[in-house]
């Protein structure tokens, strides 16, 4: 009998013990960071970046069912020995056949972000990573035919973005579109406002 008993109460605790570490794994998992940071390994400036990018999309339904263009934007800092540089990244592709894979795209040598209705235009720093002084691309390409931009501000001009309702981005050039906001943005917003809590600016 007294076996029996100490057979129960140890069930007992090893289920206890199972679930405060169950409690413990889903609690770090909801506390996950949304930003990370590495250190490139040929030019050795530190990266800092947001896990979630900012999604937008253009209806180009006119041209085939379901089509439509997508950006994706998210922010970076560049530490290069202690001298920081901020910019936006922009993966720019579309649902249908892309005959562009991955280089410069028309309309995306400039770039108006209207945030709460005040526009501000964004010129094109490169199409590759090495224009941020990194050797290797920051972000995942969305999809594999999808082209890079980064466009340089300030971290100022980011906690704007952060701080802001409605971010609306428009193309340039003679066929400009604008892109609205795909979906809820709330997580990517939050993602956006951890970076700016984390970086050196």
């Amino acid at each position: 009998m007294m076996m029996e008993q100490l057979e129960m109460s140890l069930r007992k605790f090893q289920c206890l013990l199972t679930a405060v570490a169950l409690a413990a794994l889903i609690g770090c998992s909801s506390t996950a960071s949304m930003t990370t940071q590495k250190l490139d390994p040929l030019t050795a400036v530190t990266i800092t970046f947001a896990r979630l990018p900012l999604v937008f999309y253009h209806d180009q339904s006119g041209r085939a069912a379901h089509a439509r263009d997508y950006i994706h934007l998210a922010p970076l800092e560049v530490n290069r020995g202690g001298t920081y540089r901020y910019f936006v990244w922009l993966g720019i592709w579309n649902t249908q056949q892309d005959s562009q894979t991955g280089g410069p795209r028309d309309g995306f040598e400039s770039i108006v972000v209207i945030a709460d209705g005040k526009p501000k235009v964004l010129e094109l720093s490169g199409w590759t990573a090495a224009s941020v002084g990194a050797s290797e691309p920051i972000y995942l390409k969305p999809v594999a035919s999808s082209s890079d931009a980064y466009y340089e501000v300030t971290a100022d001009y980011l906690r704007l973005l952060a701080e802001s309702r409605e971010i609306r981005i428009r193309s340039s050039g003679s066929r400009g579109a604008s892109y609205d906001p795909w979906d809820n943005q709330e997580r990517a917003l939050a993602s956006l406002r951890e970076f700016l809590h984390d970086v050196s600016y």
